[in-house]
């Protein structure tokens, strides 16, 4: 009998079996052996069927003969009775939602498999169970009794027709099924065979989350944090796992320096229990130290609170000085103190490193201080300032040097600038919040501004009657932001997310009471640390209930909602500033105690078992790091920052994976189908034309099954 593989063809079903997702065979009137089956989930016709090869996963082999599905998703493959099969679902398909509608042309390809011996139904539930059998060395039983787990169903119904299945196990498959085919269709794209299937893996691996929360601390570089945690790519002479041997530090006119600057002021803050003076540090060897080291002059301890560090948008590239990593002592208004590091092994975020995952190769997103990379952190973007040069903020315009093609080259130094970086802290004509105007005559704001709603160091107008608004009037309060970010992204999908910040509501509190007075940034909470209240959607007089669903407190609802499995699906906690670990009023210590907290409780909450979480920092703060940042586009990558990732589904051990602070943007968008916000692709684009690697979502660093 000859077969016309575009004829829709019957569905001959075993007794025991197509229902069981057995395969279904047979034979021709000539004996010729036979595979059957269909394509469901929806109803695919015209979709390729093939024999997968055994050697090259997701690409057919090269015995097998190809055929086309029918209207109702059945095929027929002569010539066998037996192996996997792969189904290219093409754009020239066609998708019934039931049998004998009118169906939809597909728009997105997808390929589906099936294992060998389970053929007779393929669709994304299927091709989920191949992919744990990849992960597990082919063990169907395992990887069937693992997924009817996770998906509370029988394992029967992993090979049925979903559309044929009843009660709890249809909504439930249905639900996977829709949420599964997302990640097909994304893997699908790849070109190579080899990239689906490693594309396939991770985004099924992410698609076990069901919360990610991300912890954001303060101010701190690897090699400052973490640059001796074994296995890591730490301080240079000092961790053997290095990859790049230390480069000395330059002075401002490129020679080396004989020694690191003094670090001016002395190296503790004020009100220290133990003080080192600017003195006591001049004729440091040119090198990293251990500020911790207790046979060092220069001991401070983890409780200690250290002087802050210059960290501002022009001075961190000044310091990267195009990837060397050689000019942060020579731009650091604290001198020698930016090349100090820690022994990590004092902290508990150290071991609960050790029981998950350190990853070794984050970046800012953005270069510079707290207020841009928060920005960042939230919309891959800066911020913008329309028509600065004929507003209030006319004199926050930095005065930059750059070379024939525009490109910033450096600060312009002031004239009172010292000559040598040994004489005395760097001095510049102004170092302004804001970009000069790029072609399209945009401003930028770079450097910390104000939010333009309250809590904001700028207090209410005079003529304010709410007190909900900062005074527009001050040249620093920035107008609101109407660029996309990912919370408009989340709330367009209906998919719940919060800002959780410490001490939120009451420092609303105190900056809209009627006696606030000339409040400045006090140190439990920094107003530029909230990037969401930067955002017209946030007006407090016009958009109150999406305000109050979306900016919250820590201590009342924060702790509550993890302990009653209550977060929504994506949460950002904000530490307050004393628990921030921030140089110049945290100390390491105190942050290391309270975020460790906060994991422990975390892990005891009801959605633990579906949990991601991401601790990681801002910003290096202008402490020293010796890995070269990759080259983006002008907002960065910056300087390289530790982040912890934490999951029962975290593969355990030292994560390589390149990141910047956006692949937190990148994981959100994966995981919930977002569309990708501009500045991800432009990223991207800027990444691939320097020759870069591309920025990770964090996927390749979860396994497909919990790993406790």
């Amino acid at each position: 009998m000859k077969l016309n593989p575009m004829r829709p063809l019957p569905l001959m079903l075993m007794s025991i079996g197509l229902g069981a997702g057995l395969i279904a065979c047979g034979s021709s009137s000539d004996n010729v052996p036979t595979l059957k089956g269909q394509v469901v989930g929806s109803y695919y016709e015209n979709a390729v069927v093939c024999l997968e090869s055994a050697t090259v996963k997701l690409s057919c082999d090269n015995g097998s003969s190809t055929v086309r599905t029918g209207a109702d998703g059945s095929y027929t493959i002569t010539g066998t009775d037996k192996g996997a099969l792969l189904v290219t679902v093409g754009t020239d398909a066609i998708r019934h939602d039931a049998v004998g509608d009118a169906g939809v042309k597909v728009s997105q390809k997808l390929l589906l498999r099936a294992p060998n011996g389970h053929t007779g139904v393929v669709s994304a539930i299927t091709t989920e169970l191949v992919t744990l059998m990849d992960a597990n060395g082919g063990d169907f039983a395992a990887a069937s009794a693992r997924l009817a787990a996770k998906l509370g169903v029988a394992e029967a119904n992993l090979l049925a027709d979903l559309n044929k299945v009843s009660g709890d196990d249809q909504a439930r498959l249905k639900a996977e099924n829709a949420s599964v085919t997302d990640v097909i269709a994304a893997a699908s794209a790849a070109a190579a065979p080899a990239d689906v299937a490693a594309a396939l893996s991770a985004g099924l691996a992410l698609n076990n989350i069901k919360n990610i929360v991300v912890i954001y601390a303060e101010n701190r570089g690897f090699d400052n944090m973490y640059g001796l945690f074994p296995g890591a790519n730490g301080v240079p002479g000092v961790n053997p796992s290095s990859t790049s041997a230390y480069v000395p530090q330059k002075d401002v006119d490129n020679s080396t320096l004989p020694t690191l600057p003094p670090t001016w002021g002395g190296m503790t803050a004020a009100g220290q229990s133990v003080v080192i003076t600017q003195a006591q540090t001049v004729g440091m060897a040119n090198k990293p130290f251990q500020i911790d080291d207790v046979n060092s002059p220069l001991y401070l301890n983890q409780s200690v609170i250290t002087r802050d560090l210059v960290h501002r948008f022009y001075n961190n590239q000044m310091q990267i000085n195009g990837g060397a990593n050689d000019k942060f002592a020579a731009y650091s208004d604290a001198g020698g103190l930016s090349m100090g590091y820690y022994d990590g092994s004092k902290m508990k975020l150290w071991d609960i490193a050790k029981q998950y995952a350190l990853a070794d190769n984050l970046y800012i997103g953005a270069f510079g201080g707290s207020f841009l990379t928060h920005q960042y952190l939230i919309c891959a973007c800066a911020p913008q300032y329309p028509n600065a040069d004929t507003s209030v903020a006319k004199g926050s315009i930095a005065k930059i040097d750059v070379d024939a093609k525009g490109n910033f080259v450096r600060l312009t130094p002031s004239a009172s600038a010292p000559a040598s970086a040994l004489n005395g802290a760097p001095a510049y004509a102004n170092d302004g919040a804001l970009t000069p105007a790029d072609a399209s005559g945009m401003f930028y704001a770079v450097n910390t501004m104000q939010p333009p709603y309250q809590p904001s160091s700028n207090s209410f107008a005079a003529d304010d009657g709410t007190h909900l608004y900062a005074d527009a009037g001050k040249a620093n309060t920035l107008p609101p932001q109407t660029q996309k970010n990912i919370g408009d992204l989340l709330s367009g999908k209906n998919i719940d997310w919060a800002w959780y910040a410490g001490a939120w509501k009451d420092t609303t509190a105190a900056t809209t009471g009627a006696a606030r007075g000339a409040i400045t940034n006090p140190p439990n909470f920094q107003f530029h640390h909230q990037p969401f209240n930067y955002y017209a959607n946030m007006d407090p007089v016009k958009n109150p209930a999406y305000r109050a669903a979306h900016l919250k407190d820590y201590d009342s609802q924060f702790v509550a909602d993890v302990a009653n499995g209550s977060l929504p699906p994506v949460a950002f906690y904000k530490p307050q500033g004393n628990l921030n670990q921030h140089p110049g009023y945290a100390s390491v210590a105190d942050g290391d105690a309270h975020i460790a907290d906060v994991i422990a409780k975390l892990k005891k909450s009801p959605q633990w078992k579906n949990m991601l979480v991401i601790v990681t920092y801002d910003e290096n703060g202008g402490f020293y790091d010796h890995a070269s940042p990759p080259k983006g586009d002008k907002w960065g990558p910056g300087t390289r920052v530790p982040a912890i990732i934490v999951s029962p589904y975290v593969k355990k051990g030292v994560d390589h994976t390149q990141y910047d602070s956006a692949s937190i943007l990148r994981a959100i968008t994966r995981r919930f189908n977002l569309p990708l916000l501009d500045g991800l692709s432009t990223r991207d684009k800027a990444l691939a034309a320097n020759g870069a690697k591309p920025m990770g979502d964090f996927s390749s660093a979860l396994a497909l099954t919990p790993q406790e």
